[in-house]
């Protein structure tokens, strides 16, 4: 059994018809008939129901396309995968969110260009999400995000816990909280999540430490990114939660408050192919720690590898 033999298969089942299936595939339909003939011989079991019209399968005929389905998507990614070890010295193409753009991230990339001066360093901004499945297809080879979304194929690193704020007009009456607040004292508030888009993503980690902690708060307000969010703020319409990183956008009227519950926290994590030996993405590694020392910052090199399984 050839990995064609599955492709002929999981078209006429997917099409339903022979003769769709072999226009799908640029070949005449005797063949095709023949080449599933050849697979139930080979298999020993009937794939088709005799007679139908739509063609359907069996049920071990389904049982069959289910897994043939898998095989063909796992050919594809090592293929793909093999194709990006090959580019491998020459480009390291990364993902990344956009909110991390205001911490330590362009100054790890700026430091890892200036240690690979000849390798060839893309970044394209998409969220934990994207990264996964653009990891999963070989369009990047490693990501940056926030949020745990596990994948077998994947495996995880997380780089840091980073503090959470709330952000809000410096004549605001939560400003007495100068050290410190919890989510209790926020809870009647307006208060803008962010984005409103592409889900999950930040805004469903935010209603989920208020969950998390017994609230349901009902004046959460979604809007499409942070510097709305703290637009919006600035102008004493509400407050907003973000991460410590994100007091790098300067806006008028704003004063930022630790948020002091337990897990008031955004995670950073960096992504990569569990198959995957990129030497570049273990350099990469060394100027994330280069810059954690140069801030100071406390992390773990082995104590923080996470299994996506």
């Amino acid at each position: 059994m050839e990995l064609r033999h599955l492709k002929y298969y999981v078209a006429v089942v997917e099409e339903q018809s022979y003769t769709k299936a072999a226009e799908r595939l640029f070949i005449s339909q005797p063949p095709l008939s023949r080449q599933i003939q050849n697979l139930e011989l080979e298999l020993g079991v009937q794939l088709f129901e005799r007679g139908s019209r739509p063609v359907k399968t069996t049920e071990v005929g389904q049982f069959f396309y289910l897994h043939a389905v898998k095989l063909l998507a796992n050919a594809e990614e090592i293929k793909m995968m093999t194709q990006r070890v090959g580019t491998a010295e020459k480009t390291l193409t990364i993902g990344f969110v956009g909110s991390l753009l205001f911490g330590l991230l362009p100054k790890i990339i700026y430091l890892f260009r200036q240690q690979q001066p000849k390798l060839r360093i893309e970044l394209q901004e998409m969220n934990t999400k994207q990264q996964i499945e653009a990891l999963k297809e070989g369009k990047i080879d490693v990501g940056f995000g926030r949020l745990r979304i596990s994948d077998p194929a994947i495996h995880r690193i997380l780089l840091r816990e980073e503090p959470l704020m709330v952000a809000v007009h410096a004549q605001h009456h939560l400003c007495i909280f100068e050290q410190g607040l919890y989510l209790s004292n926020i809870i009647d508030e307006n208060i803008f999540i962010y984005p409103n888009h592409s889900k999950p993503n930040f805004s469903t980690q935010m209603r989920s430490l208020f969950y998390e902690h017994g609230f349901d708060p009902s004046h959460l307000i979604e809007v499409r990114e942070v510097q709305l969010a703290l637009g919006l703020v600035a102008a004493d319409e509400g407050i907003c939660i973000i991460p410590q990183s994100a007091r790098a956008i300067q806006i008028p009227n704003l004063k930022f408050i630790p948020l002091l519950d337990k897990a008031a926290i955004s995670p950073v994590f960096l992504a990569a192919r569990n198959m995957d030996e990129n030497s570049n993405i273990q350099s990469l590694m060394e100027c994330i720690y280069q810059v954690y020392d140069q801030e100071s910052i406390v992390y773990q090199r082995k104590a923080n590898n996470e299994n996506a399984n």
